[in-house]
């Protein structure tokens, strides 16, 4: 019987330790995109769109902006989460830091088809990234704050920022998301647990 329970408590110890070692596993890889030389934020703070995202990061959900008037979308937004944002966001309801999210943005074209009315998406029109920042690494720069990096980049250069300042520029859209972490959480269904 001692034996059985000895082996019964190693087995939970090596649980334990295994699950420890996966959680830190996704908040390095999480904090890599931040770290200098990652490909969301350089040294200095300056976001970038990352390369590879469509083949590297996890599609997180996507958006349909209605039309202002008539039928259909006027914009499609499809956002991405770096390797590990998801699982990590699952298991503590909370992005991890360094976590990095890409989302397209692109006009839509509208017409009739046998399922009726659809919009798709057409024209990329630019992209919107944010670095989950829990630590402040970028004191006193104006596209980091509230816990995050912000920055929009128009599809015609992807590799400069037009945001000069997130609070003007950024957060303004994202108030009524305040109390998730800036975050709309409820087009994302992978987030549910």
């Amino acid at each position: 019987m001692r034996i059985i329970q000895g082996a019964a408590v190693g087995l939970v110890m090596f649980a334990a330790v295994a699950a420890l070692a996966e959680h830190e596993a996704t908040e390095a890889g999480a904090q890599a995109a931040v770290a200098g030389g990652g490909t969301a934020v350089d040294s200095e703070g300056r976001l970038h769109v990352p390369d590879d995202y469509r083949r590297t990061y996890q599609l997180l959900g996507s958006w349909a902006i209605a039309a202002d008037d008539g039928r259909g979308s006027k914009e499609i937004h499809v956002v991405y989460a770096s390797p590990g944002t998801i699982d990590a966001f699952q298991k503590d309801q909370r992005f991890p830091d360094g976590a990095v999210l890409v989302k397209e943005v692109f006009k839509t074209a509208t017409g009739e088809l046998t399922t009726g009315t659809v919009s798709h998406a057409d024209a990329l029109k630019g992209w919107f990234v944010m670095v989950k920042d829990a630590t402040n690494r970028y004191p006193g720069n104006a596209l980091w704050g509230d816990g995050w990096g912000w920055s929009w980049f128009n599809a015609a250069d992807p590799s400069k920022t037009t945001t000069i300042n997130y609070k003007a520029e950024c957060r303004t859209c994202h108030v009524p998301a305040r109390a998730s972490d800036w975050v709309y959480l409820d087009g994302y269904p992978s987030l549910k647990r």
